[in-house]
């Protein structure tokens, strides 16, 4: 055991990435199983299959490393599908923090704790899916053992060891007898697997999905091709605007469920007691205005995948609706009498939220959590990928260009996106998309006839930023000051009038940004128009604010308004 310690020990010191780091680790790991198995009742009738690292500080994967007996490297996340990663494992190693041995046939799970009560009853229960029960099996694995990952700063992640031996269904297998070596190795590779850098992954091609990966969404791209050809659920978290339904989409148009439909639920977009019938659909006579049957948006997505975004904006009855979906795979549209419809669905869910920190505030059920909560990656904010700034700057100058005008090519200034990528971008993607078409328009009114390239200038990004210029620590009355002077500046650069009706257009921004924040009831509530919600008013009184937004921005020459999406939500109710 002492030197097995030493060698693991000096392997480590050598390792120069996490890679090698797991691959040393596990190579020890896997060896010791084998030695556990050789001298136990099951010698001969039992194989350890393989061990997996899986790194996810702060509840979100980074990184991912497979090792087979008997090979030599860790299998590149890139290539294949080795990995299977378990809300189930996961789950029972955060609530017992210790390790964990499962029995998949029969779904239970032993924790290595001293007189601990084995949880789960025969058949599943156990388990977080049946789905993820099948995928084990699938892989031949009867037996998991699932040890922690524990640095000081807390749980970094899982080691996951698989093994498979009919003969040991609903009998103790070796991981007890061998878990406290396992668990020292696991405990000495930890501050190598959690500090060293990921190996350098090859340039990523782009495409119309992800058009610009930078370093970190680089790092991020292998575990996603991995979950993307899973059929488990992905929790994608981030901060609003980062590029979270992009991802969706790209994950869709790598699983094999590509070509079948893809729909996007915005819960921010949807009123509460509307959001059953949004999911499910409703038969007619449902509810006062249901005229027509109508399918809900998992009834569109059949086959295929759906984004349910802002998910802690899902209010407790409909969280009830969604884990009843999420637990049977089917679903009731309201007002159907008897008998259920099959879901055959892959869900993404996204969020802005801290959904653990929900669970504890009693605002999402805990339940639900760790049913959406199987594969969860965090997207970067756009401060975090400053080397993606200049890339999506280009990117987005082109597509307008090509929007507009087919022939002929546009760029930015070297200037211009050092002014971008020294900016910040708090409103990540979306805020950037809407500096550059406002930067766009402006070049475009000065370039109006001339030959050659359209160049958007330092000056133009400086003057699309003023307009959107956040307020800071400034007063109020000076914020809004210096709105009104923005107006008239506009006005008298235009040579003609600018209506003043389009100053109306003011509380439309105001609305829009504090549903944006808080989401849209709590916005009525916060700008002192509960009554509205009250009466069911606030769709009308939100179609209307919405409608003069994008009235301003068309007289200013923009293609539409920040909250477009808002306003076709609204045309569609």
């Amino acid at each position: 055991m002492r030197d097995e310690l030493a060698q693991l020990m000096a392997a480590l010191r050598d390792s120069r990435d996490f890679e090698s780091a797991a691959a040393a680790t596990l190579r020890r790991m896997l060896a010791a199983a084998e030695a556990a198995v050789a001298s136990s009742r099951y010698a001969g009738r039992a194989r350890v299959l393989r061990g997996i690292v899986h790194l996810r500080p702060g509840e979100a994967y980074r990184r991912l490393a497979a090792l087979d007996v008997g090979a030599k490297e860790t299998t590149d996340a890139g290539v294949g599908t080795p990995f299977f990663t378990s809300a189930t494992a996961w789950r029972a190693v955060v609530e017992h923090r210790c390790a964990v041995s499962i029995d998949v046939n029969i779904g239970t799970v032993q924790p290595h704790a001293p007189d601990a009560p084995v949880t789960g009853d025969p058949g599943l229960a156990g388990f977080h899916s049946n789905e993820s029960k099948q995928r084990f099996l699938g892989r031949h694995a009867t037996h998991v053992c699932v040890l922690p990952l524990r640095t000081p700063a807390g749980m970094e992640g899982m080691i996951s060891l698989e093994a498979e031996c009919l003969a040991a269904m609903g009998q103790e297998f070796v991981w007890r007898d061998a878990g406290d070596v396992l668990q020292l190795f696991t405990d000495v590779a930890a501050p190598y697997l959690t500090a060293l850098p990921q190996r350098p992954v090859a340039t990523p091609e782009v495409d119309e999905f992800l058009p610009v990966v930078g370093r970190s969404m680089a790092e991020l791209l292998p575990i996603l091709r991995v979950f993307a050809l899973q059929d488990e659920t992905i929790l994608v978290s981030g901060a609003t605007g980062a590029g979270k339904s992009r991802l969706a989409r790209w994950c869709h148009e790598r699983s094999n469920r590509r070509g079948k439909p893809f729909e996007t639920l915005d819960l921010v977009t949807v009123p509460e007691d509307l959001q059953m019938a949004e999911l499910f659909g409703w038969k007619k006579g449902a509810f006062t205005g249901a005229t027509r049957d109508a399918p809900g948006v998992v009834a569109r997505s059949d086959g295929g995948t759906l984004f349910i975004d802002e998910i802690d904006k899902l209010s407790l009855k409909a969280q009830a609706g969604l884990l009843h979906l999420l637990e049977s795979r089917s679903y009731r549209p309201l007002g159907e009498g008897t008998g259920e419809k099959l879901a055959d669905v892959r869900f993404i869910i996204g969020t802005n939220a801290d959904l653990h920190a929900q669970v504890r505030a009693g605002r999402f059920r805990e339940d639900l959590y760790y049913r959406v909560n199987v594969l969860p990656v965090r997207m970067p904010p756009l401060q975090d990928r400053n080397d993606e700034i200049p890339l999506w700057g280009r990117y987005m100058v082109n597509r307008r260009h090509r929007e507009r005008l087919p022939e002929g090519s546009a760029r930015l200034a070297p200037e211009a996106e050092h002014l971008l990528v020294t900016s910040s971008w708090p409103g990540n993607l979306r805020q950037l998309d809407n500096i550059v078409r406002r930067a766009y328009t402006l070049a475009m009114v000065e370039h109006a006839g001339a030959a050659g390239d359209l160049v958007l200038q330092e000056k133009h990004v400086a003057r699309a930023l003023d307009y959107e210029q956040a307020p800071g620590g400034r007063p109020l009355p000076e914020a809004l000051r210096a709105a009104a002077q923005a107006f008239v500046g506009e006005a008298r650069r235009r040579g003609g009038p600018l209506d003043l009706d389009l100053a109306d257009g003011f509380r439309g921004l105001v609305l829009g940004l504090a549903i944006r924040q808080v989401g849209r009831d709590e916005a009525f509530r916060l700008l002192g128009r509960e009554s509205l919600v009250k009466n069911r008013n606030h769709h009308k009184a939100l179609k209307r604010e919405l409608e003069k937004v994008d009235a301003l921005y068309k007289a200013l020459g923009e293609d539409g308004s920040p909250f477009s999406d808002l306003l076709e939500g609204e045309e569609a109710a």
